[in-house]
């Protein structure tokens, strides 16, 4: 018999563990909108979706596609989202979004997606408990996962000096001896940002010469402050006390290793969106990302929506993911008002005040 999903929330309580006496079936009834994803996108459509009295079901996934709360949990200080002078921890931030969503009344279930279908009324999920969920709606908020490099100290070391965004973490290696691995777009621009920061910055790739456009690699080429490793890849990453210290390469030519001291190292090797899920349904560009008609966020397939890092491989911000989330919320809203003429009307205005 199936394990039951872990409901975590009701109408902004904190539900006690999982029984069938004590929280109602996600599966008892036809929801109007479901989101599935954690981080910043979910998790702010399911605040305008709940104070729209939508009653949203929002499924945070275990397994697939990364962590419970998205990828800004495994990040630590956090500087340039809105409204924290101080900066903000992502776990921190994170869990203050859900308890606002709670707090309107989300209902949280804490298992995976495994199955969609999508394009019938009601919509129907699948989890992997065997609870099918149906709903009007769907906001796809499920994220993208940095490709990682898969070898010794990574997991260990993420956030400890070991990260997938310079725009996010770079302050935090000023004068410091950075590496960046990759040899696209993403690289050179990777890299060219953190010499704001960075005293130096050495760019690791597997390759002979990079992919990146011409322009990009002269840009990088005329930075005194950015240094190149060619032939070469990441075989094992060290550190101390939970902080980087070097890396060992691997020359991909002579197979020789040696190690390089570095404080930090960045990722530029492309990112996973979690579409997998949506693979025979949902249109999507060559690198799977979805597909959304601009300036909405609806799909190719009535009622469902697309937020956050899944359908957006240009910014990949907090702050982005949850402004696409608002939308998405918006959209679903407008939706089922409405139908898909109504989505991308303009909002009735509002009542003039008197001057006081």
């Amino acid at each position: 018999m199936p394990n039951d999903p872990v409901i975590t929330s009701v109408g902004g309580q904190i539900a006690p563990a999982p029984s069938s006496n004590d929280h109602p079936d996600p599966g008892d009834r036809i929801h109007d909108v479901v989101i599935i994803g954690s981080g910043p996108a979910g998790l702010t459509a399911a605040v305008y979706a709940a104070r729209a009295n939508l009653q949203p079901l929002l499924v945070e996934g275990m397994v697939e596609g990364g962590p419970t709360g998205g990828q800004l949990t495994l990040t630590t200080d956090v500087e340039n989202f809105p409204g924290f002078p101080e900066g903000i921890m992502g776990p921190e931030l994170i869990q203050n979004m859900r308890t606002q969503a709670e707090r309107f009344g989300t209902t949280f279930v804490t298992e995976d997606v495994v199955a969609a279908e999508i394009e019938q009324q009601p919509i129907s999920l699948r989890t992997a408990s065997g609870t099918t969920i149906r709903t009007r709606s769907l906001i796809v908020a499920t994220g993208a996962k940095p490709r990682r490099l898969e070898v010794p100290g990574e997991d260990e070391l993420w956030g400890g000096g070991v990260s997938a965004c310079a725009t996010c973490d770079g302050f935090f290696f000023r004068d410091k001896h950075v590496i960046v691995v990759g040899g696209g777009d993403s690289a050179m621009e990777e890299a060219t940002f953190l010499t704001k920061f960075a005293s130096k910055v050495t760019v690791v790739h597997r390759r002979e010469e990079l992919r990146a456009s011409v322009i990009m690699q002269e840009r990088a080429f005329k930075n005194d402050r950015i240094e190149f490793v060619f032939n070469a890849t990441v075989a094992r990453i060290e550190g101390s006390d939970g902080l980087m210290t070097g890396v060992v390469l691997e020359d991909t030519v002579t197979g020789e290793t040696r190690t390089l001291a570095a404080d930090g190292l960045f990722l530029a090797i492309g990112h996973i969106p979690n579409t997998w899920l949506f693979r025979d349904t949902l249109d999507m560009d060559d690198e799977g990302y979805l597909l959304v008609q601009e300036p909405t966020t609806a799909t190719n397939v009535e009622g469902v929506f697309a937020s956050g890092d899944v359908m957006d491989h240009t910014y990949r911000q907090a702050v982005t993911a949850a402004g696409t989330g608002c939308k998405a919320a918006i959209d679903a809203e407008r939706w089922l008002a409405g139908g898909a003429g109504h989505i991308a009307a303009e909002p009735a205005a509002e009542p003039e005040t008197a001057d006081i």
